[in-house]
């Protein structure tokens, strides 16, 4: 529900993640999550701990940021609670965005070696698991688990299968498919979005997200929706506090780490 995207991920082993606000306020279990500032950091400590790591195995010069041997396929995490809403970018760039603007930008130093890849996934992983250092996998993961199971009682709510009907009219009033939900238009294989995530911005794309935009505006859409989600999780909090407080040590133990290192070898 939250996540709408090629790929979706959080945590120390996540891609990319990129979370496009609604602007509509905090929602209860925002405290309990693995933020974009937890990921920058994560992966500046990261970083630190590769070099350190690969210097141990002859890499005496590995770059903090190095590009790959090979030009892979880079995919983006975009995460967004509501979908399209900002009316100027839907006119412009419809279910995507900027393609001169990148969401996440591209490595910055060097390509790395083929020796030095080789020699990659082992540091990543000692890296990742120093991070992790004092960290119950079950509590770190609560949080998120419990994400899935309170977006499951969202879809499930009355009031906003009620207001996404509407929301579908309104949109195939104007032209456009009915879709079932926002996330249906915002998901739509027509779009063809290629490996970065971004979608080709065709006009019938474009039409189609002011449409979903203008809707939304005029029916509250998101508001109710945010509402939903606010009150499920407000309720799976205080069903499950325990196990929620012993998630939110995990993330404060995990940013612990993240600052110790980060003074040790920034």
């Amino acid at each position: 529900m939250a996540l709408l995207a090629a790929i979706c991920a959080s945590g120390p082993e996540g891609s990319e993640v990129i979370r496009a606000g609604a602007g509509l306020g905090p929602l209860p279990a925002d405290r309990y999550e693995y933020t974009p500032h937890d990921y920058q950091r994560s992966q500046q400590a990261s970083a630190l701990l590769i070099r350190q790591c690969m210097a141990k195995r002859g890499h005496r010069d590995f770059p903090l940021d190095p590009r790959y041997p090979g030009d892979g396929v880079s995919m983006t995490a975009v995460a967004t609670g509501y979908g399209a809403l900002d009316l100027a970018d839907a006119r412009r760039w419809g279910y995507g965005w900027d393609p001169a603007k990148p969401l996440v930008p591209g490595p910055k130093d060097r390509r790395m070696t083929n020796a030095e890849f080789a020699d990659l996934p082992a540091c990543g992983a000692e890296a990742n698991r120093r991070l992790m250092r004092g960290i119950d996998l079950r509590d770190w993961r609560y949080a998120t688990t419990r994400e899935v199971e309170v977006a499951k009682a969202v879809m499930l709510d009355a009031r906003l299968r009620a207001a996404w009907d509407v929301w579908s009219r309104c949109v195939a009033d104007q032209g456009f498919t009915r879709y079932r939900t926002p996330i249906a238009a915002y998901t739509d294989e027509a779009w063809q979005r290629g490996s970065d995530g971004n979608t080709r911005q065709s006009r019938r794309e474009r039409a189609t997200a002011v449409a979903d935009v203008t809707c939304k505006r005029r029916h509250r859409t998101a508001e109710l929706w945010h509402a939903v989600r606010a009150q499920k999780q407000a309720v799976d909090i205080a069903q499950h506090r325990d196990r929620y407080a012993a998630g939110l040590r995990a993330l404060r133990a995990y940013r612990a780490n993240i600052t110790e290192v980060l003074r040790k070898l920034g």
